[in-house]
């Protein structure tokens, strides 16, 4: 069976702490888009973890992880975050798809020069290098890693890479040249640090279809970060649905039979772009973000702090749909305990017309919060493990809003640790 965990809204939905309960019964977990530009933190008895590149999977000793073709592979982070994972005592089985298009130290300057042009109108970028990866890949002129095998390909790749880049790194931002000899050397260095994981995992998962193996997809942000159907131009550079795993894993669409979609108690993004239900009063946002997370609303990646608002309806419902969810989970319901009334947004006000279905960018620059007050619990949640044993504010305020999504939540996650879980029987 094929499973995919995603986020419903803009990534940071507590998707880490999913993905590692799921993983701890998987046979294999893939990473199928993004790169090294998010985090999930991940605590469970083997420790605590920040991972970028890594499956969740690879606190495992049965389960095979494999970064998928639609990943962007910036071999240096993976083989770092691999020492880290080695060093605190993990050995997992790892397989990188020979079809995994490579970042290159030019894509992480090139996205460091773009932001520096926008200046005050910058995207928000990690600086990871993603926007720049995912553009020379639908150029056809990204580096496949197979191709890193093929020296004389290779050579001939480089030398019109060089051609063009070197045009806009001259004439557009002003910078240094790239060497076309320097480049083969770090490509032949990449070989031989990822050589021992290159896999043809097209076939490798094709067989362990066949032989009915539990298969994770385990995706990155969330569905207001998909380049097609969120915050546009706001976005990552790498679709966020669970419909993407298909292409970015390389397994039949058809075969995805479960999609698990975070959602968080409140909302969060780190980045520019539009967040109807923000908190803009910076103490009383202050206050939610101190009260949020394992260690507060900061970046699992880049540290910053994170915008924090209230319950988006809008914005989750439409992120549930356009995933396809068959199980829905909310996480950190103990995080809003210090609070005697908690906000929801239910809908969006825009020239003095109220909405409920989540609108393009244009639009949703003019929409205002539509907010519903509810009475808060007010009282330490966590250890609770039965949805009837919560306050009933607490019960109250998650059949509000799965009234609102129209669809059932399966889960509530009560605190950081994998077992602080409520499962909801109904």
């Amino acid at each position: 069976m094929v499973k995919a965990i995603v986020g419903a809204n803009w990534g940071d939905e507590g998707k880490g702490k999913i993905t590692d309960m799921f993983a701890e019964k998987a046979d294999i977990v893939i990473r199928f888009q993004g790169g090294a530009n998010a985090g999930h933190t991940i605590i469970n008895d083997k420790g605590r973890f920040a991972f970028h590149l890594m499956p969740s999977g690879v606190c495992y000793d049965h389960t095979t992880c494999i970064i998928g073709n639609g990943v962007a592979l910036d071999i240096e982070k993976f083989c770092k975050e691999l020492q880290d994972v080695k060093a605190a005592g993990l050995n997992p089985k790892l397989l990188v798809s020979d079809r995994a298009q490579i970042l290159m130290p030019y894509h992480i300057k090139f996205d460091e020069y773009e932001e520096e042009r926008l200046g005050k109108n910058a995207f928000g970028s990690t600086k990871s290098g993603i926007a720049p990866f995912f553009s020379d890949k639908f150029a056809k002129i990204g580096i496949q890693l197979n191709e890193l095998f093929d020296e004389e390909t290779l050579r001939a790749k480089l030398k019109n890479i060089c051609t063009l880049k070197n045009l806009t790194l001259k004439y557009v931002y002003n910078k240094p040249e790239l060497d076309e000899n320097e480049l083969f050397d770090t490509c032949m260095r990449y070989r031989e640090m990822i050589k021992p994981y290159v896999c043809d995992t097209h076939a490798y998962l094709s067989q362990a279809i066949k032989d009915g193996k539990e298969i994770l997809l385990e995706g990155q942000l969330g569905t207001l970060k998909d380049p097609d159907f969120g915050i546009y131009p706001m976005v990552t550079s790498s679709s966020t649905l669970a419909g993407y795993g298909a292409v970015g894993a390389g397994i039949p669409p058809h075969k995805i039979e479960d999609i698990i979609v975070v959602t968080k108690a409140y909302s969060s993004a780190v980045g520019a772009g539009e967040f109807v239900s923000e908190i803009l009063d910076e103490e009383e946002a202050q206050e939610l973000r101190l009260h949020g997370g394992d260690k507060g609303e900061f970046g699992a990646t880049t540290g910053r702090p994170r915008r924090v608002g209230w319950f988006d309806c809008v914005a989750t419902r439409y992120g549930i749909e356009c995933q396809g969810a068959t199980t829905v989970v909310m996480t950190a319901i103990d995080c809003l305990s210090y609070l005697e009334e908690i906000k929801v947004c239910t809908a969006y006000e825009v020239d003095g017309k109220i909405i409920k279905d989540f609108p393009t960018t244009p639009t949703l620059k003019k929409c205002k919060p539509v907010l519903t007050t509810l009475k808060g619990w007010h009282c330490d949640i966590k250890g609770i493990r039965e949805f009837e044993k919560l306050p009933k504010e607490a019960q109250d305020y998650i059949k509000f809003i799965e009234k609102e999504l129209g669809c059932r939540i399966n889960m509530v996650s009560n605190g950081p640790e994998r077992e602080a879980i409520i499962h909801i029987d109904k």
